[in-house]
């Protein structure tokens, strides 16, 4: 994985690419910027969303209220080039 030139150098950023690393496997010729869609440019799609939103809550004490995974991430098996 690569991170663009522009990308923060702070601890939160460095532990969520960590976490999107562990959960994903990001592909290691990706460069990864601000604006990296973790859907259609990683590939997180349904089970795999769910499980990393449940990462995220857990890791970072945020409480996702409401939140409908099918809103932002694809169903599992899903191509968005169909």
């Amino acid at each position: 994985m690569h991170l663009a030139a522009n990308f923060p150098d702070d601890p939160t950023m460095h532990l969520l690419m960590q976490l999107l690393h562990e959960e994903l496997g990001l592909p290691e010729r990706k460069t990864i910027s601000l604006s990296t869609s973790i859907n259609f440019d990683l590939g997180c799609t349904g089970a795999d969303a769910q499980h990393l939103i449940e990462t995220l809550e857990e890791q970072f004490a945020i409480d996702f209220v409401d939140y409908d995974s099918y809103r932002y991430f694809q169903p599992e098996g899903y191509d968005v080039y169909l």
